[in-house]
């Protein structure tokens, strides 16, 4: 990696020191007209002066746009800004698509390289704003990648899955979290439960993300106000800000309620937070809300009881989109429950799976 990419690895903790790229800048727009000022000059300028979303969005546009800037060099040995031409942004967009991990599969998705695209195309607009490139913006042309049509509506769970994993999620109450020191306790029946373990709360997690179609990330935002019991809705705040409403079935509210009522005031006590699902009280998170990667924890757990393979917590989302349109054929059904932008999305799930247009043919 060049310098500008590992100076960003060093100190990605840290996003004042992320753009600190040279001691002599003074943050001056008229300096950065001078041709010995460079891409990592705008970028510092940029940062300093243009961008002021969260910290986070911050540390993503600033990702994106330095594997831009060490491509940019790799290139045409320097980063000097007039060799940013509308045909080496084309080419860099290439490379996104066509560079493999060490899989052999591709490095980037078509969503994640339409997001660097987009942090570099505000990027030299705003440089072309400042001083015009020669051949015009660079990136003005540069289109992003169509995705409507790639939902892998294949992979959501079946309704037998969805019958097996509701089913484990149960059986948790009863058996979840034993003990595994065989030695100790010879009989399961005798094995305690493991400490920190909470059944319920996981019960509530999976009949969540089953039951309604809402993302992982939103379900660790939920907060204990979220649910109303008497509509039978769930409030999530999910990706880009937006609040989204999701009904949720008997089932599943019982499921929710159960946690609340048995469980949930456990780790109340400790934590001072709204957060309607909480870590245990003697776990190392003092956040008071799990992380995205404890719901796959969980999900993963109970998918192994299931005996349900290669599934994952997006597949109940698909899986809901596809039992919306199987009981109403009712597109914008689909759209209000999975909180669609764009009902292009809601109509993949019409679309007929490998499986069943395989049985279509096959089975006389």
């Amino acid at each position: 990696m060049y310098y500008f990419g590992a100076f960003y690895m060093q100190n990605m903790d840290d996003l004042s020191l992320q753009i600190t790229l040279s001691n002599d800048f003074d943050g001056s727009l008229n300096k950065l007209s001078n041709p010995e000022y460079s891409l990592k000059a705008w970028l510092e300028a940029y940062f300093k002066i243009e961008v002021s979303s969260s910290e986070s969005s911050r540390r993503e546009a600033f990702r994106d746009i330095s594997y831009f800037i060490d491509y940019f060099i790799k290139e045409t040995g320097t980063d000097d800004p007039k060799y940013w031409t509308p045909r080496l942004s084309a080419d860099f967009k290439t490379s996104l698509r066509n560079t493999l991990n060490e899989k052999g599969t591709r490095r980037w998705s078509d969503r994640s390289i339409n997001r660097m695209l987009a942090h570099l195309k505000t990027f030299a607009k705003w440089i072309h704003k400042h001083k015009p490139f020669t051949l015009g913006n660079p990136m003005d042309k540069i289109k992003t990648i169509a995705t409507a049509s790639l939902l892998n509506i294949d992979r959501a769970i079946t309704k037998q899955e969805r019958r097996q994993l509701l089913d484990a999620a149960d059986k948790l109450i009863k058996d979840g979290g034993l003990s595994k020191d065989r030695n100790r306790y010879k009989s399961i029946e005798n094995r305690p439960i493991r400490k920190g373990y909470r059944p319920y709360r996981n019960r509530a997690i999976i009949y969540l993300l089953i039951e309604t179609g809402m993302r992982r990330a939103a379900v660790t935002k939920l907060n204990i106000d979220s649910i109303d019991l008497i509509k039978r809705i769930v409030v999530a705040d999910e990706k880009g800000g937006v609040t989204h409403a999701y009904s949720i079935s008997r089932e599943g509210l019982q499921a929710v309620s159960d946690y609340i009522n048995l469980e949930r005031n456990i780790d109340s006590g400790v934590y001072n937070t709204n957060a309607l699902f909480l870590p245990a009280h003697s776990s190392q998170n003092r956040t008071g809300r799990l992380h995205p990667n404890a719901i796959n924890d969980i999900w993963e757990h109970v998918c192994k009881s299931a005996n349900v393979e290669n599934k994952t917590p997006h597949s109940a989302r698909h899986a809901m989109g596809r039992h919306i349109i199987e009981k109403t054929g009712n597109i914008a059904a689909v759209q209000r429950q999975l909180g669609h932008k764009n009902a292009a999305y809601s109509m993949q799930y019409s679309r007929v799976t490998a499986e069943e247009l395989d049985k279509v043919l096959n089975d006389r």
